[in-house]
């Protein structure tokens, strides 16, 4: 069902500084975004989602080539964030029952969750821009709707401070020893509502938000970036048989 669902994602990156406040002019990105599954999956797995994203405007403006995959933007095919709850992945976390709770005057079920293994800290580059991969250093918690079973919000934040080191060749090896990126705070949380579509009549959960902030040592630049979703739409195809 999520293949034929397509939707407006509005990204607002804003700079901050130490105390979390506002640190110059931020940046508005519009998308439009839809869902693809991976091919070739084989027939003992289900296909993973994608997340894909096509740029239309930035700041208001239709974007420029240089604008394409800028330093802090999302990235333009992203995996799903609920794929940790699929069966091949959940031996993967640990999960721990953390009791009832109430959301949007809606009785929950929470749960935390947190990696059994930390991968090895790697980044990539693009010009001056380094993406950091740490996988397994968050923890989460997920928020269920109490009846329906229905994930509500997904809470995920850093397991202390992360260090990345830059190889020889991007350091500037000050005072002899190379750059080092550190990760203070990495917070994220993700908000779904249920979205009504006619004709066949469905009602479907999907993202309404997510906030995540980003906060970083030494002279790196912290983030604050807001994604909202709107204007879901859904397209159907027909058919008919003709003798």
């Amino acid at each position: 069902r999520a293949q034929s669902i397509l939707c407006n994602e509005t990204v607002t990156i804003q700079p901050i500084n130490r105390t979390l406040s506002p640190d110059g002019f931020g940046r508005v990105l519009e998308y439009e975004l839809r869902i693809e599954w991976e091919a070739n999956t084989g027939a003992d797995r289900a296909p993973d989602a994608r997340v894909v994203r096509d740029l239309r405007k930035v700041n208001g403006r239709p974007p420029r080539p240089k604008d394409l995959e800028a330093c802090m933007d999302p990235k333009s095919v992203s995996p799903d964030s609920l794929e940790l709850l699929l069966p091949r992945h959940r031996d993967e976390y640990l999960f721990s029952w953390m009791g009832s709770g109430a959301l949007k005057h809606q009785r929950t079920v929470m749960l935390d969750y947190r990696s059994r293994v930390r991968g090895s800290v790697e980044g990539s580059w693009k010009d001056d821009c380094v993406s950091i991969s740490a996988p397994g250093y968050f923890k989460g918690r997920i928020w269920v709707d109490e009846t329906t079973h229905e994930v509500l919000r997904l809470d995920e934040q850093l397991v202390g401070r992360l260090e990345y080191r830059l190889p020889p060749e991007k350091g500037s090896r000050s005072a002899g020893r190379e750059d080092i990126y550190i990760v203070e705070r990495a917070d994220s949380t993700i908000r779904y509502r249920r979205v009504a579509f006619h004709d066949p009549e469905e009602t479907v959960l999907l993202p309404e938000s997510i906030e995540s902030l980003t906060v970083f040592g030494g002279a790196a630049a912290s983030h604050r970036t807001t994604q909202v979703f709107s204007n879901y739409r859904r397209f159907m195809t027909t058919g008919r048989v003709v003798k």
